[in-house]
């Protein structure tokens, strides 16, 4: 299996990027876009001048629960930047969400509660909300959080997507939003509740 198909096997649809779309993000945009892959693993990533954000992670099945991930997280960490994310809320039916979750708990991440993300999938058409997990070596606040995932959306998600795609995604805001007042759940509070923590 290529690079590709590994992802595009363990991501829902409605998350990945096209073949295309990523290539055209490694050649066009190579200076920000990455790609780091090895045998067990494949780390999709770009990094701007102040912070990085993971596209994708994915760690074969047969070396999980060996530190391979913590590695890969550490190696960004090192870059001494904030590291953003999006993760699916938590599906008590999938198993992987929950260990993904429990997995960026263990390596520091926060949950950036103030900053709402819906993004309509152009695969599905569906919507497809995320919540935004954020490690910060110098404890950035989550309005500059959201204002370096508006500059990601707008450089890499939607990067020539009309294009690739035939249609666009929607714009920034309507996808991102930020309210200090948001009234959303700690997802990891729901995952130790889970646990009867």
């Amino acid at each position: 299996m290529n690079w590709y198909e590994k992802l595009n096997k363990y991501f829902p649809v409605e998350e990945m990027k096209s073949q295309k779309h990523m290539e055209m993000l490694l050649k066009e945009k190579g200076d920000v876009y990455y790609k780091d892959e090895g045998p067990h693993h494949v780390l999709m990533y770009a990094e701007f001048k102040s912070f990085i954000f993971i596209d994708y992670v994915y760690v074969s099945a047969a070396s999980r629960g060996q530190g391979l991930g913590h590695q890969l997280i550490e190696k960004l960490k090192a870059k001494n930047k904030p590291i953003i994310l999006e993760v699916e809320p938590v599906d008590y039916e999938d198993s992987d969400t929950e260990k993904r979750l429990k997995f960026y708990q263990r390596e520091g991440f926060v949950h950036a509660q103030s900053i709402g993300y819906n993004r309509r999938s152009l695969a599905t058409n569906e919507n497809t909300p995320m919540e935004i997990l954020y490690w910060s070596p110098d404890n950035q606040d989550e309005e500059e959080i959201y204002k370096q995932m508006k500059k990601m959306y707008e450089d890499i998600h939607t990067y020539k997507d009309e294009e690739i795609y035939g249609k666009s995604y929607q714009p920034v805001d309507e996808v991102l939003t930020y309210d200090d007042d948001r009234e959303a759940d700690d997802i990891f509070d729901a995952l130790k509740q889970s646990e009867g923590v």
